[in-house]
């Protein structure tokens, strides 16, 4: 990114002094024509340098996460450059899933119960082949979480297990009920407030290598759902860090804004019909409790959530599943290091309930926000494919924590 913008000044300097000595011989020869290409590029080169490209906002808590995070996971305080010519957040949101290459990863899928008779999809990555920790049961353990409708096959998640593999450590997907073509036996699926079948996974990880250190990733929901189960158990937890990107802070404030109507057509319609079509295909387990025709009409996340996911867990109004939903009620209760990425041009989670003096009040929480990168977007470079800043950021701190997470504990 440092090479970028070094070429950038360059180009800057080289098409001014271009066009300070340019000869006019016509405006589609190599004269007027070819200086106002030349200025504008010039234009938005100074636009891009002194206004889209900027360094992330880090707010800590506490003195010593902050000086960690500086000498371990350098990023978070590095230039983030974001993709020249998609640096918008609706464009880099929308750009995401399709210009992100999709690594191959073989799973091994495990099928584990639920107390209350159902059952969880988890997809191992098990980095047999590790140089770095050769034995299975000291290897490092990610879980990790993806979004609303997401699965172990989003690119994201591919993207962190493959940088997962170049450290040697293992990985493994908590897919949410009912979502990764597993059966439903329960008339149940999943929501951000429950942390039940979270708190089911992790036991179970844990101790099938309680010697491993474990840590979790949580992307948007998923970072919703990890963060409302760390701030319910506090410090009690078998995981030794966790990440999250893109959270919907304030559930409230995140549906508001997907409703205005551009939101609307761009992103929430069409996850309200990825949401419908999910729960359609176990219609059969939900006939006795709720009104599926009723669901099916939904036109709105919201509408989704009143008719089916407030009713499913029991919540007497859709505003008492909103409220219990918001991870920002409880990250003053956090009880272990974590960092959170997010974009504050991101329509998903609006900057202004991101709670950034909350963060300042708990010594374990690092909120990293960057001025663009949009919701799960966080291009970077001249054609995105293969990395992100959200994929270095995520890298560089699950490395941090397991290889110097003990500094912590000492400062």
């Amino acid at each position: 990114m440092q090479r970028l913008a070094m070429d950038l000044r360059m180009l800057s300097r080289e098409l001014s002094l271009y066009l300070e000595h340019q000869v006019r011989v016509g405006f589609f020869g190599s004269g007027v024509g070819l200086s106002l290409i030349l200025g504008f590029s010039v234009a938005y080169a100074f636009y891009y340098l002194s206004s889209i490209a900027k360094k992330p906002q880090l707010v800590t808590g506490g003195e010593s996460f902050n000086r960690f995070l500086q000498d371990h996971c350098p990023v978070v305080t590095e230039t983030y450059y974001p993709t020249v010519w998609c640096w918008e957040s609706r464009g880099q949101t929308l750009l995401r899933p399709f210009i992100t290459s999709k690594p191959p990863v073989q799973y091994r899928n495990e099928l584990i119960k639920t107390a209350d008779g159902g059952q969880i999809s988890l997809d191992w990555f098990d980095n047999c082949n590790s140089k770095c920790y050769r034995d299975a049961t000291t290897r490092p353990t990610i879980l990790l979480l993806p979004g609303l409708t997401g699965t172990s096959k989003e690119s994201y998640i591919l993207h962190m297990i493959h940088l997962s593999e170049e450290l040697g450590y293992r990985c493994v997907v908590f897919n949410n009920r009912g979502v990764a073509g597993e059966n439903l036996l329960t008339p149940r699926t999943y929501c951000c407030a429950n942390t039940e079948d979270l708190e089911t996974v992790i036991h179970h990880v844990h101790s099938l290598y309680p010697s491993a250190p474990f840590l979790a990733a949580g992307v948007s929901m998923g970072g919703m759902l990890l963060l409302n189960y760390l701030g319910k158990i506090g410090p009690k937890t078998p995981l030794k860090a966790a990440a999250t990107f893109s959270v919907g802070w304030n559930t409230f404030a995140c549906s508001e804004s997907l409703e205005k109507p551009l939101n609307w057509l761009l992103f929430n319609y069409y996850l309200t019909t990825c949401l419908q079509s999910s729960v359609n295909k176990h219609r059969h387990m939900f006939v006795k409790q709720i009104d599926m025709d009723h669901v099916m009409k939904a036109k709105s996340i919201r509408e989704f959530d009143k008719r089916f996911t407030s009713v499913m867990f029991g919540y007497r109004t859709i505003d008492d599943y909103y409220t219990d939903a918001s991870p920002n009620r409880r990250l003053k209760s956090v009880g272990i290091p974590v960092l959170c990425l997010n974009s504050v041009d991101d329509v998903f989670s609006p900057s202004h309930a991101i709670p950034i003096e909350t963060a300042k009040q708990n010594p374990n929480v690092a909120l990293v926000l960057t001025s663009y990168g949009g919701h799960i977007g966080f291009l970077e470079g001249i054609w995105p494919r293969q990395s992100t800043y959200m994929d270095r950021v995520f890298k560089q701190f699950v490395q941090a924590m397991v290889e110097h997470g003990h500094e912590l504990s000492s400062m």
